[in-house]
């Protein structure tokens, strides 16, 4: 049995790729600095085999002993999910240094150290998976999100030179690039009255919201080595059309009639 590592997998998007791959026959491990105990339970019930680790991915001691237990257990995790992360919405200006490096800490440095001691595994056998969530923040410049877009864009760059470094010893190394997902985070973020539900659906030319279970699909699909073993360094869009429509408003909207 294939061993998985989900990180941010309490909710949203990394508990429906937890979800999604042990349905697939993976062992997955989850981790999050949240309890985990409910979301191990509702797995467990639908007789899926799931682990879990909580902590803080930003903590190099915590990845250590989870890499640790990871070797101890399954020799090296085959698939590396690192879905962790926060949001931070505020203009630049307003944003303070600590604001910045929480952001940078969660999003950039908790996958960095991740890839580091859970890829170092990976490489004596020269087979693994790993995959980044980025967003669509990675990919463009969104107003208001200087940190988000910068830990975001970090964390492709990030991607691609490991795929770089990796490929040729066996462990791929990809990205997903999310839009606006219908999730806790988003709640949270809506809540502060920068956006609303209709400023999404507006823009994006599928007319919705991404779903978790649209993302965990992506994921699963760059995981797989059987499937996808020559598919290394991408960051592939999961936005409903997000980035590739330059249309202004009013004339996406009257495609939809």
């Amino acid at each position: 049995m294939k061993t998985a590592v989900v990180t941010g997998a309490a909710q949203g998007v990394g508990l429906a790729t937890a979800s999604h791959l042990a349905r697939l026959g993976y062992r997955v491990i989850l981790t999050d600095i949240q309890p985990l105990d409910s979301p191990l339970a509702r797995l467990r019930s639908d007789g899926l085999c799931v682990d879990a680790a909580v902590g803080d991915v930003s903590s190099e001691s915590f990845v250590q002993q989870l890499a640790e237990r990871v070797h101890r257990d399954h020799g090296a995790a085959d698939v590396l999910v690192n879905n962790a992360g926060v949001s931070l919405i505020a203009p630049a200006e307003d944003t303070t240094a600590a604001q910045w490096q929480r952001v940078m800490n969660i999003n950039l440095l908790g996958p960095f150290l991740l890839c580091k001691y859970l890829g170092a595994q990976m490489l004596p056998r020269r087979s693994g998976s790993i995959v980044n969530v980025a967003s669509v923040a990675g990919l463009a410049g969104i107003s208001h999100r200087s940190a988000y877009n910068a830990s975001k864009h970090g964390l492709i760059g990030l991607t691609r030179t490991l795929a770089a470094e990796w490929g040729g010893r066996g462990v791929r190394v990809n990205a997903v690039c999310p839009g606006w997902i219908k999730t806790e985070m988003d709640v949270a973020d809506q809540s502060s009255g920068a956006y609303t539900d209709q400023d999404i659906v507006a823009r994006v030319p599928m007319a919705r919201f991404a779903r978790p279970d649209d993302v965990a699909a992506a994921i699963a699909f760059l995981a797989d080595n059987d499937m996808q073993g020559f598919v290394n360094g991408i960051s592939l869009p999961v936005d409903g059309g997000w980035l590739a429509d330059g249309s202004w408003d009013a004339l996406r909207i009257r495609t939809r009639e």
